[in-house]
This record gives C-alpha cells, sequence and structure tokens, in this order.
C-alpha cells in the first residue's frame, strides 16, 4: 500500500522524490500515459527492476476458457483479456560494460515527475555504477494526445566527474515474461506467450515487428525509430528477431559531454487489415512523429492540455491535497477516453491488467458524465462503440429469451465475459446505464444527428429489453423480478430501486425519441402500440416502499433481512467478498456499494428531500464501500441531504482512491471510474448540479474547509463557469456571442446567465440536517477536517 502523501502535494504535478521498489507497481500504474489507444505503464526506463510489465492497446486481447464448477444454459463459453503488447518502453544502459540497474551500485539521487499540464513523464537519476563511474540520467516520455498512434521518450545521459563509455541498447520485445497473475491454470497457459510473429523489418536506426493473437486472431504492429545526438564517433545499428528488435548507441563521453536520442513508437492493430496494410500504418505514423520532431509532439501536447484544462479545470481552494488529486483524476479519465474513437473505456483505462482489461456500467454511469460535461467528443465514440457491438447484445438477449438487446456486464470486445451471473448476467441495470449516458449526451450538446443515428437505436433496444423482461402484475403494477442492481451484495432480487428507476427513464427516453425521429423510427419496426406499451411500463413502474420506517429498501423485502453482524466483523475481513460467502452476504442487510443512494442522486426527481435525508441515514448504517464506486455517491448525498463535512470526506476518499492505493489493488491499475467520481463529488456534490428535466440546475454549498470551488461545464457548445464561494456564487458564460443566454436553476430559482452578464447570487442558509449519519465500525471515511494544514 501507497502510504499516505507518498507524493508532495503540488497542484499540477505528482512528483516522487525517492524510489520504493516495494511499491513500485504501485507507482507504475500511477505514472502510466495513454491517450485511450495506446497505454504505457509507468515502468523504468531499463525495465528491471519492475512490479508489473505493460503496455496496451485498446480492444486488443486474447480468447482465454471461463472456469465453471458446474456449467448452466447461458454461460458464456470463453472470455476476453487485454494484452501486454510490443514493448516499446524498454532502453537498457550500460555504462563501462555496468549494466544500468537501480537494485545496484549506488542510487544517488531518483525522482520521477507526472505533469498534468505538459503530459509528459519525466525521470531525473545520479547513479554511481559497482565500478565507480557516475552518470546522469534524464528521460522524458509522452503519449501523444493530437498523434494516436505515437508514444516518444527522450533520453540523456551525461558522465559526472570521468569520461565513460555508454552502450544504449534500445527495444521492442513481444512475449515479454510476467509475474503470474491468473489463478486458472488453463487462463495462465493462454496469456503465456500469446503472440506469434508475423514479420519484422530492420533499418539503420530502427525497426518494425508485426505479431499476431493466437485464439482471437488480431494482428498487431509495432514500430520503433530514433534520432541520436552525441559526439563524433557515436555508432548506432540495429537487429531484428521474431519477438524482439534492439537499435544499439555506441558512443564515449568525456565530462561535459552528452548523447540524447530521441526514440519515435509507433502501434496499430487490426482484425481485419493485412500485413502489408498495418505495416505501412505504423510506418506512415512514424513519419508523422518524425516530421513532428520531439520538440514538436511536447508543443503538440503542451496546446492539447492547455484547451483542456482551460475548459475543464476544477479549482479548490482550502484542501491542497484534493486539488491535486481531482486534476490527477481528470488527466487519467482524459488518458482513459480522448483518442479512443469508437473503442471502449475500460475500468482501469490502458493503464494496467486488473478486471482483464474489461468494460462494465462504470463507463456509463460515471465516466461518461464528466467527459460529457468536458470532452463530449470522446462520448460520441464511446457511445458508438457501444452501438457497434448491438447485434451481439440482441443476440445475448435471445439466448435469455428476451427482447431488444442485453449488453454484457464485462466485455472488452462485446461478449458476455462474466463468468459469476449473479452479478454479471443479472446485472441488467447497464443497459439503462447506456440509455441515460445518451440522453444526457444528447441533452447536453443538442446533436440531433448522433441522437438519430446512433443513441435512437440504443434507447428502441434497451426499451425493448425492459418491456419483455419486466412484467405487470394483477393489479397493473410494472415489476422487475430477479435481478441485480449495483451494489453486488444483493444479488438476483425483485424490484431493485435503482434498476426500476433507471428502466423507467430509459422507457420514456425511448418513446420520446421515436417522436423526434419518426421515420427512422418506423425502420427500426417501432410502432404506436410498442411506445404504449413502453409508456404504461414506465408509468406503473413499481417502486418499494417501507411505509413502517419512512425508507425505500433498495429491493423489495430488504428492509426485514437480517442485519450484518458489524461488530463482529473485524478490519481484516473486510472486503467482505474474499471472506464470507455469496449466501451470507445476499440475505443480509449489507452494502457493497451505494445502490439505493446512488438511485437517489441519479434519479433525485423521484424522490422527496424528506425521502432523501431518512433514505442516506438508513443506508449509511449498512454500506461498508467495499467497491471503490461508492465513495463518490456517498458525497454526493451527503451534500445534497446537508452533511456537508461528510461530503468532504467521501471526497477525499474518491479523489486519493489511487494516490493512497485505498483499496490496495493500484498495482493493477487506477480506477478510473473513481477518479472521475472526485469530479461528480465535487460538480454534482458540492456544486449541487443536476440536469433531471433537461435544463441545469445548480444547488452549491461549502463545507468548513472548502474556502472555494470553480468548475466549467459544456453546455450546447457554450462554456459556463461556476465560481462558489461560502455565502455567494457566480455563473458566468463563455464561448458564444452577446445573444447568447443559458437559463438555469439556481436552489429553485430561475436564472439566466449571458456572455457579457454573470450572475452572482446568495446561498440560503442550508436547513437543519440532522444528526451526523453513522457508518458500520471502522468503516467511515478519513476526516477531512481532522487532517490538518497540508
Amino acid at each position: 500500500m501507497i502510504r499516505e502523501r507518498a507524493y508532495p502535494v503540488e497542484p499540477w504535478h505528482v512528483r516522487e522524490t525517492g524510489l520504493d521498489l516495494d511499491v513500485l507497481a504501485q507507482s507504475e500504474s500511477v505514472f502510466a500515459l495513454a491517450n485511450g489507444h495506446v497505454g504505457l505503464r509507468g515502468n523504468l526506463d531499463e525495465g528491471e527492476p519492475h512490479g508489473l510489465p505493460g503496455s496496451y492497446l485498446n480492444s486488443f486481447y486474447e480468447l482465454r476458457p471461463l472456469p465453471y464448477a458446474e456449467a448452466g444454459f447461458g454461460f458464456p463459453e470463453s472470455g476476453q483479456t487485454i494484452v501486454n503488447i510490443t514493448n516499446g518502453k524498454l532502453i537498457r544502459l550500460l555504462v563501462d560494460d555496468e549494466p544500468f540497474d537501480v537494485r545496484y551500485g549506488e542510487l544517488l539521487g531518483h525522482e520521477r515527475v507526472l505533469d498534468l499540464r505538459a503530459g509528459t513523464l519525466e525521470r531525473n537519476v545520479h547513479w554511481r555504477s559497482p565500478a565507480g563511474d557516475e552518470v546522469r540520467i534524464r528521460s522524458t516520455r509522452l503519449v501523444s494526445f493530437t498523434q494516436r498512434a505515437v508514444a516518444a521518450i527522450c533520453y540523456e545521459i551525461e558522465p559526472v566527474d570521468e569520461p565513460v563509455r555508454l552502450i544504449v541498447q534500445s527495444e521492442l520485445v513481444a512475449n515479454e515474461e510476467l509475474p503470474a497473475q491468473a489463478k486458472d491454470p488453463r487462463v495462465a497457459a493462454v496469456l503465456e506467450s500469446p503472440l506469434q510473429a508475423e514479420e519484422r523489418l530492420v533499418y539503420e536506426d530502427g525497426g518494425l515487428l508485426i505479431h499476431r493473437t493466437k485464439r482471437s486472431g488480431l494482428r498487431l504492429a509495432a514500430a520503433m525509430g530514433h534520432e541520436v545526438d552525441g559526439p563524433d564517433r557515436t555508432k548506432v545499428t540495429t537487429e531484428a528477431y521474431e519477438d524482439w528488435a534492439r537499435t544499439t548507441v555506441a558512443v564515449a563521453l568525456r565530462p561535459g559531454q552528452r548523447l540524447r536520442m530521441v526514440k519515435y513508437l509507433t502501434y496499430g492493430w487490426s482484425s481485419r487489415r493485412s500485413r502489408p496494410a498495418l505495416r505501412d500504418q505504423v510506418g506512415g505514423a512514424l513519419a508523422g512523429a518524425r516530421y513532428s520532431g520531439w520538440e514538436g509532439l511536447v508543443r503538440e501536447q503542451r496546446e492539447y492540455l492547455d484547451d483542456f484544462w482551460d475548459a475543464s479545470d476544477v479549482r479548490v481552494e482550502g484542501d491542497p491535497e484534493v486539488q491535486q488529486a481531482v486534476r490527477f483524476g481528470l488527466f487519467h479519465v482524459l488518458q482513459a477516453g480522448a483518442r479512443a474513437e469508437s473503442r471502449p473505456i475500460a475500468a482501469k483505462g490502458l493503464t494496467g491488467p486488473g478486471y482483464d482489461g474489461h468494460v462494465f456500467w462504470d463507463t456509463e454511469t460515471f465516466v461518461l458524465p464528466v467527459l460529457t460535461y468536458t470532452q463530449p467528443t470522446a462520448v460520441a465514440h464511446a457511445l458508438r462503440w457501444r452501438h457497434a457491438t448491438l447485434d451481439l447484445a440482441r443476440d445475448r438477449a435471445r439466448t435469455l429469451d428476451l427482447h431488444g438487446a442485453a449488453f454484457p456486464w464485462r466485455t472488452i470486445r462485446g461478449h458476455e465475459c462474466s463468468a459469476y451471473w449473479p452479478a454479471g448476467t443479472a446485472g441488467f441495470h447497464i443497459g439503462a446505464d447506456i440509455a441515460d449516458a445518451v440522453r444526457r449526451y444528447v441533452q447536453a450538446t443538442g446533436d440531433a444527428e448522433f441522437e438519430r443515428e446512433i443513441g435512437l437505436e440504443l434507447l428502441v433496444e434497451t426499451a425493448r429489453l425492459w418491456r419483455s423482461l419486466g412484467h405487470h402484475d394483477r393489479h397493473g403494477r410494472f415489476h422487475i423480478d430477479g435481478v441485480t442492481g449495483p451494489d453486488e451484495y444483493t444479488a438476483v432480487k425483485d424490484d431493485n430501486v435503482y434498476t426500476n428507476l433507471m428502466a423507467q427513464r430509459n422507457l420514456l427516453a425511448a418513446a420520446e425519441a421515436v417522436q423526434r425521429h419518426s421515420e427512422e423510427a418506423w425502420r427500426l419496426g417501432v410502432d404506436d402500440e410498442e411506445t404504449a406499451a413502453w409508456r404504461d411500463a414506465a408509468g406503473s413502474m413499481y417502486v418499494p416502499y417501507d411505509e413502517e420506517l419512512g425508507v425505500h429498501p433498495q429491493v423489495e423485502g430488504f428492509t426485514r433481512y437480517q442485519e450484518w453482524d458489524f461488530a463482529a466483523t473485524p478490519p481484516d475481513k473486510y472486503p467482505l467478498l474474499l471472506n464470507h460467502p455469496y449466501f451470507d452476504l445476499y440475505r443480509k442487510q449489507v452494502v457493497k456499494q451505494a445502490d439505493l443512494v446512488m438511485a437517489m442522486h441519479l434519479r433525485g426527481d423521484a424522490f422527496t428531500a424528506e425521502e432523501k435525508a431518512r433514505n442516506f441515514v438508513y443506508y449509511e448504517r449498512r454500506t461498508v464501500r467495499d467497491s471503490s464506486l461508492s465513495a463518490c455517491t456517498q458525497s454526493v448525498l451527503a451534500a445534497e441531504t446537508g452533511h456537508l463535512e461528510l461530503a468532504h470526506d467521501y471526497l477525499g476518499e474518491a479523489a486519493l482512491m489511487d494516490l493512497h492505493d485505498i483499496h490496495q489493488n493500484t498495482r493493477d491499475g487506477v480506477h478510473v471510474a473513481s477518479l472521475a467520481g472526485a469530479w461528480i463529488a465535487l460538480v454534482a456534490g458540492l456544486g449541487g448540479m443536476r440536469d433531471h428535466d433537461g435544463r441545469l440546475s445548480f444547488a452549491p454549498r461549502l463545507p468548513s474547509r472548502i474556502g472555494r470551488l470553480e468548475f466549467s461545464l459544456m453546455w450546447h457548445g457554450r462554456r459556463l463557469r461556476v465560481d462558489v464561494r461560502p455565502h455567494e456564487v457566480t455563473y458566468a458564460l463563455r464561448d458564444g456571442d452577446d445573444d447568447t443566454r443559458l437559463e438555469l436553476r439556481h436552489h429553485g430559482e430561475e436564472v439566466t446567465v449571458t456572455c457579457d452578464d454573470p450572475v452572482t447570487l446568495p446561498i440560503p442558509p442550508a436547513p437543519p440536517a440532522g444528526p451526523a449519519p453513522r457508518q458500520p465500525p471502522g468503516r467511515a471515511p478519513a476526516r477531512r477536517s481532522a487532517l490538518g494544514e497540508l
């Protein structure tokens, strides 16, 4: 586990001032660079030591068997696992025949800096070899946002006080040996050397390797080229074999001289394109990188991020640790989706192999809301990918004897890859989550063309699923039975409130979209009778309510279940799913992650303020947050129900999930949804932003330690800036002309904002919040107000 505050608190950098080999794998995730297409873990340049080597291409996977103790009809037959592709990060160094290795000799200085504005990872090393030779090494690495297939490394070495002979070996390596990960030996066998060599090329200052996966049949090409700047007699040679290529630089340096090598890397993959086509693709990308040059790539990267931060930055005064963390989170969210371009955004992005590289509902429910209001183009691409998998989702629905589309719980290509059906197949709410992402994107952008071409069909097919999955009882109420909501500790139950309310919105959104695009809907086979059935199901949707307790059970009957014995559950027995049988979890009142509370956030229009307050207190006592997805949602509802200090506490947990390795699994990749959740906790929580009825509304209030909060939202191409202080808030509009107007609500009051007329309004006093909610023993979040000044 990364110790708290392992990284100095700085507004725009994540800095590692020493090298701790015990948490090397965690830091490799934190320092990972990606652009949504290519991802490189923050491994040391020389490759060793490492925690977990990793280079990834979005959706490049291998098939693997799914283990079943006892198979059943409809169970997925095979899984998909992200593949560690050809590693181009490797740059080995020999100093007078001594390999540079931080475990040998003497490490006199070691610093790595992730620059959130420059989009680079910089490393500075001062090393004395076992023979006593001292060198300084500086490397700067980037994965380009502007050139999708390109990564680059600038590597510089200079002697300190004595002449040295240097050998630099820059490599491409396929099928590199990985630490054992899979417990199932069949899976481990599949993932051992998954790439088969197809072609290799050598040129003076670089090389190219083409491989193909053995089972999924995906083809991968990786190329490297170098620019070397050194004194006379610097020699450069290249050689290549099936699984590796190496460019070697030999040089002798005197003090005051320096060797500078720029390494350009390009990647591409395809399931259909020929070897010559893929070879030419990465060759062309390499030519583009050389044309820009190192300085050009750095400049393009900075300009791209200047535009991103100008539009998306969140400023927090009073908690510098959260300020650093929310920018770190936004940076990783951008890295996960910026250039995904009709491919998915995985739970770990492209920072590690966690969850096999799978996509979950996390994307639509946590990541896409952030991108909708900051980088909407990335949202359109992510939803186009979902649309591209519709045929597979329809096939899955037919297998389950349902209509419409049943989207997979976890996947890479679009096939269901979950071998545990109570949390996988039964987690049907993912269809409504996708539909809500469509609704939100169209609402925020006004992109009618996207709705007509992509969104309509997604809405229609998910609505068809709900109408066939649910049923009317003898009283006319519509029920959805035998499903699993966000809380995976309460599985395969009837009338999950979150699922029912999100399905209700899905059904109504589909009916409204059909009205807007009647001709396209007719082509999809939608008629008036079908839309009437959707509206009828939505209008009669059953939402359980416990009249005696005055709260909503998250599923029918939940409030009568036996209480979990938290007092008898020691800290080392969390997370519960690793220490208790699911049978025990499923039949008791214990909540893994916000479920009913999530419904109160995303469907807050379906609850009264009094219901929200009672529900929040009830579920706080039962939620253990064994999922990283929970804290941000609890933060949002804590703020809405007046518990602002608790909202701040949960905000800190979501924001610091990876910088503090709170769940002790950052080694497998960062938690992209939780990092997105930090933005959600600030904007929807403390900023009080909602968009239930197609209009923006705000109800901002700040906890005692935060003196100011500023954030921006993109709405129909205009940028709304919200500046919250303890007693007032200013709404300012930009990116429009003098006639541009935006109607919004501030604490229920109608407000009009124009580009030349910012509006400043007082924040009304908060109503009494009631006693502070209690959490299960030992499960309260760390108190931000008790941490002291940083």
